[in-house]
């Protein structure tokens, strides 16, 4: 089936140092119980920099024991080292998840010929579906168009999260995509112009908040009502900048803490709470 959606990309929560597993089911299911189209653990919204090797495997296996194939579960799994990534999607290959979201090689800066190697070799390693995340800002890199189109024709490939920033490119991906091959954003400022230019959803850390609007903004566009649903994306395109106005995912955490959703708003350093001042915006924010 072809990847479309709302798409979580969850949070991990922490206790006292450790991931608390109590919330994240709780978040887990609530999500389910909203009709998102999919979950994706450790993400860079999941912090999957400072989790642990131990806790990276265990996080996946509680993750799909809740899920319980009621949605799809896509992994965050990459780095900038080819051989370290099969290895890593090795090391998870008796855990039944459906796919990965897997990062463009960051830091290291490779050309495009060696962007698509990356990607073609962890492709041949696995019979997974594959999203690729294209996200230059933190990458160093951008995924070209024509790099995607040529990685699309691998049979397990079949789509990307799209967060190059540049909505000329984001476009022209749109309306030249393959068939069967998916464009979800990742800016979540972009989801609604994704849309109605015929993307097929979005990958949205802030779609942990007001899920339900998210999914009916989806849906009316889905039912060719785009001013319907452009009332109610005007309502969370005023929310999505206050989300990100310091680093993520602190003020999500900050926000379901206050919400009761998770136990803690605890984040692992390099990461640190969100500044007093956005405390007071986010409780004046009604979500």
């Amino acid at each position: 089936m072809k990847i479309n959606g709302i798409w979580i990309p969850v949070i991990t929560p922490f206790l006292n140092g450790s991931v608390d597993y109590r919330s994240l089911g709780s978040l887990l299911k609530y999500y389910i119980g909203k009709k998102i189209s999919g979950i994706i653990p450790l993400g860079t919204t999941g912090e999957c920099p400072v989790i642990d090797e131990d806790e990276f495997q265990k996080i996946i296996e509680f993750t799909v024991e809740t899920v319980e194939n009621k949605v799809p579960v896509y992994v965050g799994l990459g780095s900038n080292y080819t051989a370290k990534t099969v290895k890593q999607l090795k090391s998870v290959s008796h855990i039944d998840f459906q796919g990965i979201l897997s990062v463009c090689p960051y830091y290291s800066r490779p050309g495009q010929q060696g962007i698509y190697e990356h990607f073609r070799a962890v492709s041949e390693s696995t019979d997974r579906k594959i999203l690729i995340y294209n996200i230059p800002y933190r990458t160093g890199c951008n995924i070209e168009n024509e790099t995607l189109f040529r990685l699309a024709e691998l049979e397990n490939i079949i789509g990307v999260k799209d967060s190059c920033g540049d909505i000329r490119q984001s476009t022209e991906l749109i309306f030249n995509k393959p068939e069967g091959f998916s464009v979800l954003t990742g800016e979540d400022v972009q989801f609604y112009n994704t849309l109605v230019l015929g993307g097929d959803g979005g990958i949205l850390a802030s779609a942990h908040i007001e899920t339900d609007k998210f999914i009916e903004v989806f849906d009316l566009v889905m039912n060719n009502d785009h001013q319907g649903a452009l009332e109610i994306w005007k309502q969370l395109a005023a929310i999505i900048p206050v989300l990100f106005s310091e680093p993520s995912p602190a003020p999500l955490k900050f926000l379901l803490k206050n919400k009761n959703m998770i136990q803690s708003d605890e984040l692992r350093l390099p990461m640190t709470g969100i500044s007093e001042n956005l405390k007071e915006k986010l409780k004046s924010v009604n979500v």
